[in-house]
């Protein structure tokens, strides 16, 4: 069947940024050629019988440098750089872990944050100070902001009403984002 077949090895040459004749080569081994599957080494490295000691000691809050002293007393015999990029990955391990991913569904929630004590100049370099609003439906988006001078429960109300109107409803929830004409007192 592929003696039937007589593709345009220039057009190939071209597509894959080799030599016409090289794609001709190819082609013609190409019925020859046997699958090579290769087997993974199991290379024991110098940090293995170290890395459950180096992960308690950085859950610790242990630096790479003190952990490294630490099990290079224990026998290990690798080098800082080894120890030091061990625990940057498992860092971002954690983190990609502890990562909750919200999804949203409509007309759920809301979140509402406020830029507090935004300072502007004018060009005479009189200072202007204003708060900005920002009301946020996560599932479409759709946001209204709005600016104001003062950060009074009031003046939040207001807004809120406002963002209501402009929204056409009212979520079931609002996520506000920590704000002290929201929040009593802070949690410790």
């Amino acid at each position: 069947m592929k003696e039937d077949i007589k593709p345009n090895f220039s057009q190939i040459a071209r597509q894959y940024g080799v030599d016409r004749r090289t794609a001709k080569t190819l082609y013609d081994k190409a019925g020859q050629v046997k699958e090579v599957v290769r087997k993974k080494r199991n290379i024991h490295g110098k940090l293995d019988d170290f890395k459950e000691i180096v992960k308690l000691k950085y859950e610790a809050g242990c630096t790479a440098m003190a952990i490294y002293r630490f099990i290079q007393k224990k026998g290990y015999t690798g080098g800082y750089t080894l120890v030091k990029t061990f625990c940057r990955n498992y860092k971002q391990e954690e983190i990609k872990k502890a990562t909750i991913r919200v999804t949203h569904t409509i007309g759920l929630s809301a979140q509402v944050d406020w830029k507090e004590e935004v300072k502007l100049r004018d060009k005479y370099g009189k200072v202007h100070t204003f708060n900005i609003f920002l009301y946020v439906l996560p599932y479409s988006k759709l946001k209204f902001i709005s600016l104001t001078m003062d950060k009074s429960q009031d003046t939040l109300f207001e807004m809120l009403y406002k963002a209501f109107q402009y929204t056409n409803g009212v979520p079931k929830e609002i996520w506000f984002d920590n704000m002290a004409t929201v929040v009593d007192h802070h949690s410790s």
